[in-house]
Formats: C-alpha cells, sequence, structure tokens
C-alpha cells in the first residue's frame, strides 16, 4: 500500500503539509480534494520523491521513498495536469521511448496494445502528438502507466480541461485499473468525479488532511456541502 506517517514538509516558517496520516490500498482509487495551495502537489511530490520530507515518512510497499529512490520510483507512475510528451513524436513512439527509459523494450503490437487499453482510438496511433486534444495526452500517459507496470498511479488534476466525454472514459479506464488492483491517488477539485470514480475521499486544509472517508453512501451534494464547511 501507499502509506504516509507524519508526513511533514516546511519551507522555512511555512508549513505546506503538516502531519499528513493516510494509507491507500492496492484496488483503490483515493482522490484528494482541497483549494490551491492545500498540500495535495506536495504530498503527491513527496510520494514521487522528488521533495524530501521534513519529518515523517512516504512509504511504498512498506520502503521509505528518499529522492531518486529506484526501488520505489520503479513501483510508481506519475500522470500530471498536462502529460509532458514530444509533440514530433506518435503516439506509438512517445511510449517507445518512454518505456525504454523505464527499462522495458516491447513490439510494436504490444505497444499499440496498450494505447487500446488506454482508450486512445486506432487512427491516432502514428499521428503526432501536436495533434492530440487534452483527452488523448492523457491517454497516452495512462498507456505509459500501464507499459511500466506501476502498481501506483499519481494523477494530479488529470480531468481538469477535459469535455464531458473525455471526462467519462477517464473514469470508466481509472475504474479498470482499479479493478486490475492498480492503487490510483489523485488530486482533484472535481467534487461530482471524485465521487464518482473514487473509493475513498480526502480534504485538505492549509496542509492538513482534516477529513476522510469512503465514498458508500454520500452524493456529490452532500460532499460539496461538506467540503465547504471544511474549507
Amino acid at each position: 500500500m501507499l502509506k504516509a506517517v507524519n508526513l511533514t514538509k516546511t519551507y522555512g516558517k511555512h508549513e505546506a503539509l503538516r502531519q499528513l496520516n493516510l494509507s491507500v490500498d492496492k484496488g483503490e482509487i483515493f482522490c484528494l480534494l482541497g483549494q490551491n495551495g492545500a498540500g495535495k502537489t506536495t504530498t503527491i511530490n513527496l510520494f514521487l520523491g522528488l521533495i524530501e520530507a521534513t519529518s515523517g515518512e512516504a512509504l511504498v510497499d512498506g520502503i521509505a521513498v528518499q529522492p531518486n529512490n529506484n526501488k520505489t520510483t520503479q513501483m510508481i507512475a506519475y500522470i500530471p495536469e498536462v502529460v509532458q510528451l514530444y509533440g514530433n513524436l506518435s503516439g506509438v513512439e512517445n511510449l517507445n521511448f518512454f518505456s525504454r527509459l523505464a527499462g522495458y523494450k516491447y513490439d510494436h503490437t504490444t505497444l499499440t496494445d496498450f494505447l487500446s487499453k488506454a482508450g486512445l482510438q486506432e487512427n491516432a496511433f502514428h499521428n503526432k502528438l501536436s495533434s492530440y486534444s487534452k483527452g488523448m495526452r492523457q491517454k497516452v500517459g495512462i498507456a505509459i502507466a500501464l507499459a511500466k507496470n506501476a502498481d501506483y498511479i499519481f494523477m494530479d488534476e488529470p480531468i481538469s480541461g477535459l469535455d464531458p466525454k473525455a471526462t467519462l472514459e477517464f473514469t470508466k479506464i481509472c475504474r479498470e485499473l482499479s479493478a486490475e488492483g492498480k492503487a490510483i491517488f489523485m488530486a482533484t477539485h472535481d467534487i461530482f468525479n471524485a465521487v464518482n470514480v473514487g473509493t475513498k475521499i480526502g480534504i485538505m486544509k492549509e496542509g492538513e488532511l482534516v477529513h476522510t472517508s469512503d465514498t458508500k453512501g454520500i452524493n456529490a451534494t452532500e460532499l460539496q456541502d461538506l467540503y465547504l464547511k471544511t474549507i
């Protein structure tokens, strides 16, 4: 599982994250809500090993995350709000490049299978990324996570800017990944989608996790009321 134990990050006198405790099991989709600056991205960056905790621990399968820790980074994939890919390469070429960076070499058929599983339409496989919509780029990002064989997938505002159809497709893919035992940790502002796709909800305020609950038995209106009262 993913686990944070008293995880804290300070910058000078500013406490970006304060005594965070949470866990995400395989097969769960944990949606973290909060205003800008609440600590959502800081949490993700600590699990990715991009920054170092001031105190406490971020654990991946019981292994403490440290900057440049290959053991934990091999188990993790990250899909940012804007997926950084090479516009002059095709979807297949981008997937092949990033797969090889992660140490995996796949034949063309396997690469296209990953893209298909991620929901990218076949007629776009060989088009340049510069012609892709944001939703299509997100699907290539998912394909890269699949090719990396990551057990844990972090997402930062993954549906921001997506149209309703692309959001629905993205939600479907997340559920499929969850059913396969992947753990997904998603920072989002979208309350409706958090209820729709998540198995657990967390609300952050000023660096603290102030509320957690299962999504069973709560609807979007109730969560919105709770969110507004909490922040």
